[in-house]
């Protein structure tokens, strides 16, 4: 039995669509079904013929309004680079996991990049926990799994060593705004380590992205911070990894045939996307570009 990732021949696709072999061959000239070639061979994602099916059967596609080519939600170090050189022309608008999602809920971003964990069950991204269960087209797809950490000042002059350490006296710690999936996460697993956030001793101002904390860290306005490897490498600080999280893309079902949303996707399987991944650090391709929920 074929596995939601499976890649199928031009016949078994064929098959699977119910369409003769030189029908697919004329999709495939027309630029309109999903496809990959191998050696000069023909592959086809069966999860992206799924969606190109649903995708199709949604009704009249010009009586849609279209979201606007806009990525809202967490800032990533790749993904923010992926943008800019895949030249896919998604506009960034990254003020936390928690704004993302809203403004996908509300039609007003194409893609909402995520990392949002509940505290309770430990799930990362769930729909239905993210107030997103009643979105019937909404599809999930995996970016990368991050590290998270505890970055640290340069030679880590405080001799941190984990959480436990946190709440020691004169200790600052730099944290992110509430939207974030880093505060989330904060929460979580200072909780799991039985310790209470509100004794902790926060910067009177909150960083609002990745690299601003880190460059909090850098300049000294903070002792330590949670957040990914990769920043903590661009500011040349210390990283003490802590935490493996699923990074993901939350989009609806329609757009994801968008030009914008293609370009981005074509583009993060290219080489040179896993060795920006493997400089930047911190990263696991693993499941990249993997349809994680399909509603």
């Amino acid at each position: 039995m074929a596995t939601p990732y499976t890649y199928l021949t031009t016949a078994e696709a064929a098959d699977y669509l119910r369409l003769k072999e030189r029908k697919v061959y004329d999709l495939v000239a027309q630029g309109v079904i999903p496809c990959t070639r191998v050696t000069g061979k023909l592959l086809f994602p069966r999860h992206s013929l799924d969606l190109w099916l649903m995708h199709h059967l949604e009704g009249d596609q010009a009586s849609r309004r279209l979201a606007p080519p806009v990525l809202a939600g967490s800032q990533d170090p790749l993904l923010e680079w992926a943008v800019r050189e895949s030249g896919c022309d998604l506009a960034l608008l990254c003020h936390g996991s928690g704004d993302g999602v809203r403004r996908l809920a509300q039609g007003e971003t194409m893609l909402a990049s995520v990392h949002l964990i509940d505290p309770e069950s430990g799930d990362y991204n769930a729909p239905w926990r993210l107030g997103l269960g009643g979105m019937r087209d909404l599809v999930g797809v995996r970016w990368a799994r991050r590290c998270q950490g505890l970055l640290l000042a340069p030679g880590n002059p405080r001799g941190l060593t984990g959480l436990a350490d946190l709440d020691r006296p004169g200790l600052v710690m730099a944290r992110r705004q509430p939207d974030a999936g880093a505060e989330r996460l904060l929460l979580h697993l200072v909780t799991r380590e039985g310790m209470n956030l509100q004794a902790l001793t926060f910067a009177p101002h909150p960083a609002l992205s990745e690299d601003d904390l880190a460059l909090a860290i850098r300049q000294g306005e903070a002792d330590v911070g949670l957040g990914v490897e990769a920043a903590a490498r661009r500011q040349d600080i210390d990283f003490l990894p802590l935490h493996w999280e699923p990074f993901d893309l939350l989009l609806r079902r329609r757009d994801y045939f968008e030009a914008p949303v293609q370009r981005l996707l074509a583009f993060a399987r290219e080489p040179r996307f896993a060795e920006r991944a493997a400089a930047l650090g911190g990263y696991d391709l693993g499941e990249q570009g993997t349809v994680v929920y399909n509603a």
